[in-house]
């Protein structure tokens, strides 16, 4: 772009005419970078030419999500004045993609419905308003995608940020964890979806309502109340399959490197029970020192990084909304026209809106994690072609 306008970068560069190369950069002129979502800019470098992060999901879902008949199903949930360039920009690299890796996508778009927004408030606690005067309703955050998530039909869902890619090269591990996780699910799947066809067909022996307690107990950590253990056979029977029968999620964690979101927490609920959580820091009392000695002394983050199962055991897609924790909302703070406002969020995606899934955590390798927050991070050399990267890289 700079060139058909008769400049070179290089020479911009060694003159310190930065503002011509931003304005290509970040201007309609140009790249228009700035007025772009993080999924259509071009992430990285190839010898052949250089990717988007959208491209790098397609390329990197043929590897775990690919089935026999050749089929990959993908969903992107977009802004809807985004919608446009992202289905150009598939129609435009599909034929390619499809050829190189003997594929077919069936790629599926949406977008946060309106009807989640809340209303921002001022510091104060007053409506916000804008400089028209009218209130100010701001998207309700992540946790507000469950209904997408809950229209989506599939027996499996892998979900993960836009940003988290990396060039072909490092895919391997990314690839590898994935297909960990998702057969760990899957075999999660076969013994529960196993002892609920027995639990409903009226099996009620003591022997064997035990043998599930313990499944529920050392294979899926879930603590069973002791006055269950006690509890009649009939009375056992219920619980375990309401405790059974419900989504699944196993979630990857990585080692705490200080990167800013949740981490994985044991939880105990207002009714005294414990669970596994994904905790945001936003939901973590700032003026407790024994909250935030937790917090410090943690040693995984989240980095979204999650497969689901969607199905019960006779495969009839769950709710998603009956397996929620509607009091896990917080409020953070943003500012609007130059002004400070608090929002009101839903209770996040991975956090309070899957509050009472089965849930499991697994170790993954730092390398799976590289995400994209700021230009700057492109920088790091994960996102570098391998010739830009020094020896001992």
């Amino acid at each position: 772009m700079l060139s058909k306008n008769g400049y070179l970068a290089d020479d911009l560069l060694k003159k310190g005419r930065f503002r011509e190369i931003l304005s290509f950069l970040l201007e309609q002129e140009g790249l228009n970078y700035a007025h772009r979502p993080k999924g259509l800019l071009k992430f990285h470098k190839y010898p052949w030419g250089s990717r988007t992060a959208f491209e790098e999901h397609l390329v990197e879902a043929v590897s775990y999500i690919k089935d026999a008949a050749g089929n990959c199903f993908l969903h992107f949930t977009v802004s809807p004045e985004h919608m446009d360039g992202f289905k150009t920009l598939l129609e435009r690299v599909r034929p390619d993609y499809e050829k190189r890796f003997d594929v077919h996508y069936h790629t599926g778009f949406s977008t946060q419905d309106r009807a989640t927004d809340t209303l921002a408030v001022t510091l104060n606690n007053r409506p916000f308003r804008q400089a028209d005067g009218r209130l100010l309703f701001r998207p309700g955050g992540h946790g507000a995608l469950l209904g997408n998530l809950n229209h989506i039909n599939a027996d499996m869902i892998f979900i993960k940020n836009i940003d988290n890619v990396v060039p072909d090269h490092l895919k391997g591990e990314t690839f590898k964890w994935k297909q960990v996780i998702g057969g760990y699910l899957l075999q999660l799947q076969r013994e529960i979806f196993t002892y609920m066809e027995s639990l409903s067909s009226g099996r009620e022996t003591t022997a064997f309502l035990d043998d599930v307690s313990a499944f529920l107990e050392e294979s899926l950590l879930y603590p069973v109340p002791p006055e269950m253990k006690t509890a009649s056979a009939s009375v056992r029977r219920a619980d375990l399959m309401e405790r059974l029968n419900r989504p699944i999620r196993v979630c990857g964690m990585v080692k705490n490197a200080g990167e800013p979101g949740g981490g994985p927490f044991w939880v105990k609920d207002k009714d005294g029970e414990t669970s596994r959580q994904i905790v945001e820091t936003a939901q973590i009392d700032p003026d407790s020192r024994s909250q935030q000695g937790i917090l410090g002394a943690s040693t995984h983050f989240n980095p979204v990084d999650l497969v689901c199962g969607m199905k019960d055991w006779q495969g009839i897609p769950f709710d998603l909304s009956r397996f929620t924790d509607p009091d896990a909302v917080f409020i953070s703070q943003k500012s609007k026209e130059g002004k400070d406002l608090k929002a009101l969020e839903h209770p996040g995606l991975w956090n309070g809106a899957m509050a009472r899934w089965i849930t499991l955590f697994v170790e993954v390798p730092g390398i799976t994690f590289n995400p994209v927050k700021t230009v700057n991070d492109l920088l790091r050399k994960e996102h570098q072609p391998p010739e830009r990267q020094s020896p001992t890289s």
